[in-house]
This record gives C-alpha cells, structure tokens and sequence, in this order.
C-alpha cells in the first residue's frame, strides 16, 4: 500500500503568543485535530483525495474559530462574501464558486460546480442560482455572525481601510482554511476556502478561489493550498509556481515549497504560507510569518499539529 497522507491549515500571520489564552490555544488545536482526524478517517478507510480534502474544509468552516463559513468576516457592507475551490489532481477538474451569501459549507459547492456543471468558476449571483437549482439551504446570516468579527468590522467600517486577518497592523488573526492529501492510490487534491477581508469591497477577490493562484493538484507535481495576502499570491500564481519549479527544475516538494513562500512571494512584497503534498505522500508546510495553524498526519506515523514557528 503506498504512503498516504493529509494536511491541513487554518490560515497564517502575526500570531502573537502572548496574545492567545492558553484555552483559545487549545480551542484552535483540538479544531485542526477534528478536521485533520476527520479528512485521515476517509483515506484510511480506502476514500479519494478529493472526498479527504472537502471533508477536511467543510470541519473547519463548521468553526467559528477560522474565516471561512461560518465566523466569516464581514465586508464594508456588514455582509458575508465567501470563496472556495477545489482540485482533483488526477484528473486536472476543478471547481470554485466566489462572492457566495448564505452557504454553509463553500466548498461543497465548489465541488458541485466540478462535478456538475461544465464550468469551473462560478461567482455571484450566478452562483447562488446554480446553489439554488441544487436545492442548496441558505442559512440566515445569524448563523454567520461572530462576535469578534463584527467587532473588527467596527473598528474600521466607513473607512478605506481594509485588513487580511492576518495583516500585520493587527494583534489577532484567523485565516483562511485548506487541505490537501494524497489517497492510497496516489492521487491528490487539494481545497480552499475563506471569507476574505474585512471591510473588503467592490466585490473583492482573492486568491483563494483562483485555480492556480491559491489552490491547484496535479498528480505529476503536487497539490497545494495556499494562505496569505491574496494579492500578492495572485500575481505570483503561487500554487501553480510550486508546482511548475517541480516539473521543470527537478525540484522536490519541500525545495520548491520554500522557494516560493521564502524568496519568491517575500520578493513581491507579500507574506502567508502554504501547505502541499506529493503523489508519494510528502508534506511541506513553510510559512513566513510569525505563525501558520497547521497539522498534517501520514499512514508512515507522523502527526503533527502547531500554531508557531
């Protein structure tokens, strides 16, 4: 049987020790445990990549403690605009929805985009009518709502100011989620989702959704996921970069990893961290900022769950 594997993270940034409780630390832990447990349970028991990572996503989404789903953060308008994508690196298919209200889990229909339209991206309106011809349940925005969030909202609601949860203007954070795995056949995928920035507006964007720019698998190369300031990883097309120095220079998963997130992205201006996974089941998790909410487990006995450097 070959290696197989998961990791998963829960966005990085300025995660100041001294600044999280000892309880909110054990809070976050047993969160990325229950995910990372539930997205392992599906590839130990013979389950696709694909059905390991969106299971993974859909744990931490349920989470007010990450922006995505649910505790989303609001934008200039106090709403909730969610992104999320999803890729099947053996068969290169890929869906990914944006600027989506009232879906409890994102990445579910990412993956119903995939699997059931001849599309890829899907954003909007567009979005919420495909949801709706799915018989999609909108949950209220109450379900939504988190205190904390709300209260990043007022700090800097009727002002230019936006801020990634993790920017370093800030003392607290919480990101962006993702999972990628490799299966028992060797396949891998990779998944996506968050809720943005805070006070974004003009139908903002980032790279979360973005096939490429955030998120890619191929089972040639890799699957990654990344978390970040999501300008920058768009313009830097970082997931797809990863993937691209493996393939054209020869590079291993954790060389090219660290390329990209300790050189190339810092060279563009931009910081955050990704995870990825290979075909043979090796995971890197690098990261330029003070911390990255991170686990991974392998089918070779190696877990791992961390906050800091």
């Amino acid at each position: 049987m070959k290696t197989f594997s998961i990791a998963i993270h829960g966005g990085a940034g300025t995660l100041v020790k001294g600044m999280m409780t000892p309880e909110l630390e054990t809070k976050y832990k047993q969160a990325l445990k229950d995910a990372l447990d539930a997205g392992y349970y599906l590839l130990e028991n013979g389950g696709s990549a694909i059905d390991a990572v969106e299971k993974a996503v859909t744990v931490l989404e349920d989470s007010p403690l990450f922006n995505a789903g649910k505790g989303a953060v609001f934008t200039a308008e106090e709403t909730h605009e969610m992104d999320a994508s999803i890729m099947d690196g053996k068969t290169l298919n890929a869906g990914a929805v944006s600027l989506i209200t009232g879906i409890k889990n994102p990445v579910s229909l990412a993956k119903d985009v995939m699997e059931k339209s001849e599309h890829v991206f899907l954003a909007g309106e567009g979005a919420m009518r495909f949801a709706e011809e799915l018989k999609y349940t909108l949950e209220d925005a109450s379900y939504f709502y988190d205190e904390l969030r709300h209260n990043q909202w007022l700090e800097i609601k009727d002002t230019d100011s936006f801020q990634l949860d993790h920017a370093k203007k800030k003392d607290s954070k919480f990101g962006t989620v993702g999972a990628v795995a490799c299966d028992q056949e060797g396949n891998i995928a990779a998944a996506t989702s968050t809720g943005g920035m805070t006070n974004k507006k003009w139908g903002r964007v980032g790279d979360s959704p973005m096939i490429g720019a955030g998120n890619y698998a191929n089972n040639k190369t890799c699957a990654i996921s990344c978390t970040g300031s999501g300008e920058f990883f768009i313009r830097g097309v970082v997931a797809y970069d990863v993937a691209c120095l493996i393939e054209h220079k020869n590079m291993s998963l954790e060389d090219a990893s660290n390329e990209v997130i300790n050189k190339r992205i810092l060279e563009l201006g931009g910081d955050g961290g990704l995870i990825a996974v290979d075909s043979q089941g090796n995971i890197a998790m690098p990261f330029n900022t003070e911390g990255m909410y991170r686990a991974s487990k392998s089918s070779m006995g190696t877990e791992e769950i961390s906050i800091y450097k």
